[in-house]
């Protein structure tokens, strides 16, 4: 019979010496054992379409604005929206053509809420997942729909709280100190969404304390995302066609999605890893144990 990975005798030994690869071994074992990467690619897949419906409405509130304003349509024209996917090319061709549409807008919307809504309901069953809650010890439907109302809503808030605050960063009119105070912001803010979804987005409510580990660790990781994710857009996608631009934003975030899918679960690995945390035992004590516990032969 083989043996699995995390028994084999070197590693097991190398677990007993140091606490640190202890927690990675279970971290990534946890991983495995749970399918969180199976719920990672769920996740990002229904984000994905809760994001393009996005883009319908902001389109057509986008030409709902620029029917009327004529100098702001010639602002946008200007600005970095330009190089937004699909829209960036209409403006530069011909903005009148962005009209806005009520019943697009209501569709839109609907639709980015039901993708939105399954996201999140994925992000609930993942931590309970990781949790190792039985199915018959679950919160029930309605529960786990307003849950995800929930996480939307402090998702999006989210949104709007590191929009004012590359706001105020600008403030200061020292590029360094801007980009420097707005990271460590963007980092908070992602660590408090983590928080709160590990906390909330569940059946369980574990302490706060023992989520902090995985938050601090995966707004890190985020933060990191977003300055890659906009590198990338404002200096290969942006210089590419409109074709190839197209498919390479399709693709870009299908990918940026699923990365962050991964990096927050795991967090909730690393905390559930952090809280069962126990010294393994060296590589030979199961054959002491099984000596000690043998029974002895008659003489």
């Amino acid at each position: 019979m083989s043996v699995r990975w995390t028994e084999q005798p070197k590693l097991r030994a190398w677990r007993a010496r140091s606490r640190r690869a202890n927690v990675a071994v279970r971290t990534i074992e946890g991983f495995q054992r749970h399918r969180s990467g199976r719920n990672a690619a769920l996740i990002s897949h229904f984000g994905f379409l809760s994001v393009f419906p996005l883009l319908l409405v902001f389109t057509t509130v986008l030409g709902f604005v620029l029917q009327s304003h004529a100098s702001l349509r010639d602002r946008i024209i200007n600005s970095a929206m330009a190089q937004v996917p699909l829209i960036g090319e209409q403006l530069a061709k011909d903005p009148t053509k962005l009209r806005g549409n009520a019943v697009v807008l209501v569709l839109g919307l609907l639709a980015s809420l039901w993708g939105g809504m399954k996201a999140f309901v994925a992000v609930h069953s993942a931590l309970d997942d990781i949790a190792e809650l039985p199915l018959d010890d679950r919160s029930n439907v309605l529960i786990t729909r307003l849950r995800a109302l929930l996480g939307m809503l402090y998702v999006g808030g989210a949104q709007i709280g590191t929009t004012i605050l590359a706001s105020l960063a600008g403030v200061t009119g020292v590029a360094v100190v801007s980009e420097i105070l707005l990271l460590i912001g963007t980092t908070a803010i992602n660590a408090c969404v983590l928080a709160l979804s590990y906390r909330w987005l569940r059946t369980g409510k574990p302490e706060w304390r023992t989520l902090v580990p995985g938050a601090i660790v995966g707004g890190v990781l985020f933060a990191a995302l977003q300055l890659v994710g906009v590198a990338i857009v404002g200096r290969e996608i942006a210089k590419a066609s409109f074709v190839y631009g197209t498919f390479a934003s399709v693709i870009g975030l299908l990918f940026w999605l699923s990365l962050h899918s991964i990096v927050a679960l795991g967090g909730a690995e690393l905390n559930a890893a952090l809280t069962s945390d126990a010294p393994p035992r060296p590589p030979d004590s199961d054959s002491q144990q099984q000596a000690q516990h043998s029974p002895r032969r008659s003489a």
